[in-house]
């Protein structure tokens, strides 16, 4: 054996491992005691989402009883009369449309922006990203004002269009942030690589950074539609038209009726949370690392 190289020596068989060392009592009882507490937290977190799953299936004069959360006649009618008399359905298609029209023109347009920014040089690059950094500090409302009366000067007050173009404005900041981190962490030998085989730019961007930024644009996506879908106070101030209604202010007419059916307002409310929901748990996984790439950039 060579001097300096320490070996470890190997267990024999029918040699007893080495016994770990008992657990300190004070921890498992405090580790006992913050999990008690955050179970107890999480069931009290829950208990309005069980209440109104448990609502939307039960009828109008079970609905007013209380006292227990498993319907007695769960019944599907609730959500038959919310769909089809409350127009939900094209409440729920103004939302989509919205929606979609808004994620698509953040991932699109600051995935752009974000690769110049990461990639790119050009005057004005640093004070440019900065100023999109100030912008995150800004709150929203300070700008509710001046959008409305912007969309009036350029008479798209009303339509969906100026619910799109205040969305997308108003991701911008998170987007390039996220996107730009995502993207300087590509190495730039790919794109050297890529140049010399006589790549375009708008080849390397859309053949190399944006499967490998695919993580942070699913994030970006979802921090897009998310909020997009639940938004309430531009809609609220920029829709006068009940056709161009979307579920939230539906949702909120109804509560400004006389006479509230809480198991159809409770059907509304699910069906508006649903989606959201359910597109979350499907890209939970690229979440996360969306995340963890854009901190690690």
């Amino acid at each position: 054996m060579s001097a300096g190289v320490v070996t470890t020596p190997r267990r024999t068989p029918g040699t007893p491992r080495a016994e770990r060392a008992p657990r300190n009592p004070r921890t498992i009882v405090s580790r006992g005691v913050v999990g008690l507490l955050l179970a107890l937290y999480a069931a009290i977190s829950l208990y309005p989402f069980a209440w109104m799953v448990s609502a939307a299936f039960k009828d109008s004069e079970e609905v007013l009883e209380g006292g227990h959360l498993i319907p007695h006649n769960p019944t599907l009618q609730t959500f038959a009369d919310t769909w089809n008399q409350l127009h939900f359905f094209d409440y729920f298609v103004n939302s989509l449309q919205v929606t979609l029209l808004t994620t698509v023109l953040v991932v699109v347009v600051y995935a752009a922006a974000s690769y110049a920014f990461a990639v790119l040089r050009f005057p004005g690059r640093t004070a440019l990203y900065r100023l999109f950094l100030v912008l995150l500090f800004v709150p929203g409302v300070v700008t509710l004002l001046p959008i409305v009366l912007l969309e009036h000067e350029l008479n798209i007050l009303g339509s969906h269009w100026g619910l799109v173009l205040p969305f997308v404005n108003g991701t911008a900041p998170l987007a390039v942030l996220l996107l730009t981190n995502a993207f300087s962490t590509v190495p730039a030998e790919l794109r050297e690589s890529a140049r010399m085989d006589g790549a375009s730019e708008l080849r390397i961007f859309a053949s190399i950074y944006l499967p490998l930024g695919r993580p942070a644009l699913i994030t970006i996506a979802l921090l897009t539609a998310i909020p997009t879908w639940n938004e309430y106070q531009l809609t609220r101030v920029s829709l006068n038209d009940p056709d161009s209604y979307t579920l939230p202010i539906a949702l909120q007419a109804m509560q400004s009726e006389s006479v509230v059916q809480y198991n159809t307002l409770m059907a509304a409310a699910l069906i508006l949370v649903v989606p959201i929901v359910l597109l979350f748990l499907s890209a939970q996984r690229y979440f996360v690392n969306g995340l963890m790439g854009a901190v690690k950039g």
